[in-house]
């Protein structure tokens, strides 16, 4: 497909500049002539079609099913988006104040007891703008709740089956990460747990169910050992749609938590809009949240940045507020028994598709799974790898699941297909990677030199992330 600029002919747009009553560019100020603006000049229909066109190329979760594994791409409902588009909150400037701001603010208070109720937690805050900034606060938290205890404790204890963004969220605040490893089970090997878990421990980080998609059977036990020790229990709440409305974090043992609203609560993500990553702490820890804080008197809802053991400002304003708007929406046009059913759904899909796939694929831990499970490419013929299946998959119409995560799986194809879609989808892309295993086994080359059928074939991953080409030049 060409680019703009090659549709481009002087005078096709048919639009001219007013007399603007200057006689030559000599009349302007120099630092505002500038004779370098290369724009196009086309007319409307093909500026409406060119981008038509390229939107059709690309993927969507509008698209199709797309099973990205801990990533939870679940279909964003067009309410949300009606919602957020409201004048009262599209258009409210965050320097309105307090008074012109009442059903904003109402919003995000009912959003953070919404979370509390679903979570268990005593409070929240809404202030971080994704999941890793959310770990990023709550380890901001457990730094101040020590250093107010007068202790120094300077390790953070991290499962190898973590999110990248754990230990990189604990070293940027200044502790020591320790792995703890899992058992061939895929629970934390507890064992070990007991014999790192020393006074030097502030905190351990889990994510539940973890991501293998697997919950932790000693959950409790993790708690306790911790617990026993003064550290702290860490909830990444990344998993969050494999729980909510059945069990509570809270209720673990977890001491604070984030949640990431731009994925169990159905608002875009990655390239589709911003995240958020509000925090959810114990009784203990509400006086550390960020600042402001939203409260409610008999006179309506403030911003109250008098909060004198608050670890202060972790975002510009009050955080992504229409990714609230969408999230608020969801929770509520769902209510607790929605929320109970899109969880227990989005399990029962996982299980369905695992049940249907292992017996053509390998499933390195034989468990019953949460929202998610890993297979890997072990025993594919003709050295067909995870890549391989990944990008053939693209060319039957769904986006590739998570690949080479988490990394204690070789080869690891981590599947989450969420609530949303239904039994015909979840049996198509059954019925996909199974005929994907056959060809792996009768023509190889094929499925390795996928995709095929996509507008641009396979790329050089590495080449692309190092040296990205993020503009067309001439």
């Amino acid at each position: 497909m060409s680019v703009i600029f090659e549709k481009s002919k002087p005078g096709k747009n048919g639009f001219r500049i007013p007399d603007n009553g200057l006689k030559d560019m000599a009349e302007l100020p120099e630092d505002l002539v500038n004779d370098g603006i290369d724009l196009v000049d086309v007319n409307e229909v093909d500026v409406a079609r060119h981008y038509t066109a390229l939107s059709k190329m690309n993927f969507g979760v509008d698209c199709g099913m797309y099973p990205l594994g801990s990533c939870t791409m679940k279909y964003n409902p067009k309410i949300n988006e009606r919602m957020a588009a409201l004048e009262g909150f599209s258009r409210l400037h965050p320097f309105s104040g307090d008074s012109l701001s009442q059903g904003a603010l109402k919003l995000m208070y009912e959003l953070s007891v919404s979370l509390s109720e679903i979570t268990g937690m005593a409070a929240f805050s809404l202030s971080p703008a994704a999941g890793a900034h959310g770990e990023l606060t709550a380890v901001m938290i457990i730094k101040k709740y020590f250093a107010d205890r007068g202790e120094q404790r300077r390790v953070i204890l991290i499962p190898d089956s973590a999110h990248g963004t754990n230990p990189a969220s604990v070293a940027m605040c200044g502790f020591e990460v320790k792995e703890v490893p899992s058992t061939k089970e895929g629970d934390v090997d507890i064992s070990v747990l007991e014999q790192m878990t020393d006074e030097n421990v502030a905190a351990m980080m889990l994510t539940s169910p973890n991501t293998l998609g697997l919950f932790d059977r000693n959950i409790t036990v993790i708690a306790d050992i911790l617990h026993r020790n003064g550290a702290l229990f860490y909830g990444d709440g990344a998993n969050l749609n494999a729980v909510m409305g059945v069990a509570k974090i809270r209720d673990m043992g977890f001491d604070l938590m984030h949640i990431n609203l731009h994925k169990t609560f159905s608002t875009p993500h990655g390239g589709g809009g911003p995240g958020s990553g509000p925090i959810g702490v114990a009784p203990d820890l509400v006086k550390y949240l960020p600042v402001p804080v939203v409260r409610k008197s008999a006179d309506g809802y403030f911003l109250d940045d008098a909060c004198p053991a608050s670890i202060g400002r972790v975002h510009s304003f009050y955080g992504n507020f229409l990714v609230f708007v969408k999230a608020y929406t969801y929770i509520r046009m769902l209510g607790a028994e929605g929320i109970r059913n899109a969880c227990e759904h989005a399990v029962l899909n996982a299980n369905y598709l695992l049940a249907g796939l292992k017996k053509a694929f390998n499933l390195p831990i034989d468990r019953t799974c949460m929202h998610e499970f890993v297979l890997n490419d072990e025993g594919m013929p003709n050295g067909v790898t995870t890549n391989d299946i990944a990008k053939r998959l693209l060319d039957y119409g769904f986006h590739a699941p998570t690949i080479y995560f988490p990394l204690i799986v070789h080869g690891s194809i981590m599947i989450e297909p969420t609530e949303t879609e239904n039994r015909e989808m979840l049996d198509r892309f059954i019925e996909i990677m199974i005929s994907i295993k056959k060809e792996a086994g009768e023509n190889p080359e094929m499925v390795k030199s996928a995709p095929v059928q996509t507008p641009v074939k396979r790329v050089d991953a590495v080449l692309a992330a190092r040296k990205p080409v993020l503009k067309w030049e001439k």
